[in-house]
């Protein structure tokens, strides 16, 4: 049970129009790990390093922002390679466990993220997609909607088009889709530093079993999900947080079998009393407790938690303390709900995630961003390179610009993906797979156009770019709007 004066539960009402998702977070300080003795400095020393490759286009990070900008950039006629740290791609849906997609409609059912995204999900076998069926998307029919909302996939009253998708198979589905489309994939390599030249990106160097080589490119997108390269490399960034919501959180999510979900959902649906003294009883036990998920499958249930606050995924003994905590919960909640829960009589651990499941860590500064006091406005941004749902039937759908994924002054790089440029509030929505699918698509598209025509990818024809995402299956505002946004920014006198 984890020590009382370490955790402190902060509830999120489930019920408020502007959180994605209701949840408990647990605030927390490093507990399991003594400090480490720091102090004092070495020098390294200086070498040269081999060339491992030239290419048009470099991304790095094989999550879902780099998946979509690798697949975007090479149909777009550039030559992209991907390095990425781990064994698969997928990033946080895959080797996370993540495998629960959030919405990609708006809140009367119309398909909003397409692209990439809608691609990679019809390309997947039936028997490894679980969600609504595309004639109960915008649906508010209350049987269809409690039917769904206890399977992730109906929100504020509405249906949702959000699957929960078979992980092992979208690992092999992002690297086919790579493969056909001329990626070139480097497993098992991190990318330690950007090179840069005179303010320009030109490549990275990654570390890899045959030691440091150099992987030369006219742009580099940085998906890393941390904002690893544009941070080195001396862009700005933001670090602030709203602390009422989950997306500054960290966890480590693991999957059980031998499960009935379709009991358990019964049960608590019929006892809701009898859930609370069961989550009550839990967190004595416990300290951190939380409820699963559905998955894909009826006898395989999930958790994205519970989730840690006040630990930081820049800090290695942080992030050591959050594995350390959470393998010891997995298997904590197994027994626990072995002993306790209806449908968990033979549950068993089934795997823990192979990556940490970090929300938020850096968020570019880029040339324009999205504002939680935008949210109202709808309509069309200038520099419109996809759209997203918003965050409640409250407000309309999200433009997203094109200088969101533009560092202010950094040169030779493009960022996507959770650390899109945002403000916290809106960093709640933007992080999440789909949106990092359309950032990441869209960041591709503009760096095969930057390397395409030569110039730097803050200033490509926003139109070109747009015509290319139209033409790989994006959904985007129509273009009068868009001229019409122009037009409106042209006419607002300068401060």
């Amino acid at each position: 049970m984890a020590d009382d004066k370490d955790v402190k539960m902060q509830r999120i009402a489930g019920h408020s129009e502007e959180r994605f998702l209701g949840s408990d977070i647990f605030e927390s300080t490093r507990h399991t790990l003594p400090p480490p003795r720091r102090g004092g400095r070495i020098r390294e020393e200086a070498r040269e390093i081999d060339v491992y490759h030239q290419c048009d286009v470099a991304v790095i990070g094989g999550g879902p922002a780099g998946c979509a900008a690798a697949w975007a950039a090479a149909k777009a006629g550039a030559d992209v390679t991907l390095v990425e740290r781990y064994n698969c791609l997928g990033g946080l849906s895959t080797g996370g466990l993540v495998m629960w997609i959030d919405r990609m409609t708006d809140w009367q059912g119309n398909h909003v993220i397409q692209g990439f995204a809608r691609e990679f999900i019809e390309r997947m076998p039936a028997e490894s997609v679980a969600g609504p069926p595309r004639a109960d998307w915008g649906q508010t029919d209350p049987l269809k909607v409690n039917y769904w909302q206890n399977r992730t996939t109906a929100f504020h009253g509405i249906v949702q088009w959000a699957p929960t998708l078979d992980p092992e198979v979208m690992k092999l589905n992002n690297q086919e889709m790579l493969l056909a489309a001329g990626v070139r994939l480097v497993f098992h390599a991190w990318a330690a530093r950007p090179i840069v030249e005179d303010g320009v990106a030109k490549g990275v160097v990654f570390e890899s079993k045959a030691g440091r080589q150099a992987l030369l490119a006219k742009v580099v997108v940085d998906t890393s999900g941390d904002g690893d390269m544009f941070a080195r490399a001396g862009a700005d960034f933001d670090t602030d947080i709203e602390e009422g919501d989950v997306h500054h959180s960290m966890n480590t999510a693991w999957v059980a079998g031998g499960v009935d979900m379709n009991r358990w959902i019964n049960w608590k649906t019929l006892y809701p009393e009898q859930l609370r003294q069961l989550v009550e009883k839990g967190r004595e036990e416990l300290g951190f407790f939380q409820t699963p998920y559905v998955t894909w499958r009826p006898d395989i249930a999930m958790w994205l938690g519970p989730r840690q606050s006040g630990l930081s995924a820049l800090d290695v003994d942080d992030m050591t303390e959050v594995e350390i905590r959470c393998h010891r919960l997995m298997e904590g909640h197994t027994r626990f709900f072995r002993e306790n829960a209806p449908g968990f009589e033979n549950c068993f651990s089934l795997q823990s995630a192979s990556q940490l499941g970090v929300r938020h860590t850096r968020r570019l500064a880029g040339v324009s961003r999205i504002e939680r006091k935008d949210w109202p406005l709808g309509g069309a941004r200038p520099d419109e390179v996809g759209i997203s749902p918003s965050i409640s039937p409250k407000f309309p759908v999200v433009s997203v610009p094109y200088g969101s994924l533009v560092p202010r002054a950094l040169d030779g790089m493009l960022a996507a993906g959770r650390h899109v440029s945002c403000d916290a509030n809106s960093h709640g929505f933007m992080r999440e797979i789909p949106q990092c699918w359309l950032t990441g698509h869209a960041a591709g598209v503009g760096a095969a156009v930057a390397a395409n025509r030569g110039v730097q990818p803050r200033a490509v024809d926003v139109d070109e770019v747009r015509a290319i995402l139209r033409s790989q299956g994006a959904h985007l505002s129509e273009d009068a709007a868009v001229v019409k946004a122009r037009g409106e920014t042209d006419s607002v006198p300068a401060e």
